[in-house]
């Protein structure tokens, strides 16, 4: 299962995460409802890697902490990009 849910997540990380949700594969990693809540709106790509970090290698260490780092880097740079990008038509 984490890498078809590697895949997903890469294309679809909200879809990914509802997906966690549904399987109960989230509900492992994290202790709280708020956490992945707010990592659906906010960070998606961190909130997946995350989860699958925390289930597949027991913590966040490693490659765990690699794919954590890359979740980051996705989010920032999802973020970022669309802000540059509505930056660059006001002007």
């Amino acid at each position: 299962m984490p890498c078809c849910l590697m895949i997903i997540a890469a294309m679809f990380p909200r879809f990914a995460l509802f997906v966690m949700w549904l399987t109960g594969y989230g509900g492992r990693a994290f202790h709280s409802a708020l956490w992945p809540l707010l990592g659906f709106f906010f960070m998606p790509f961190t909130t997946c890697f995350y989860a699958i970090g925390m289930n597949e290698h027991g913590g966040i260490s490693g490659w765990a902490l690699a794919l954590l780092i890359l979740g980051v880097v996705l989010d920032i740079g999802n973020n970022g990009g669309g802000a540059h990008r509505a930056r660059r038509e006001f002007l």
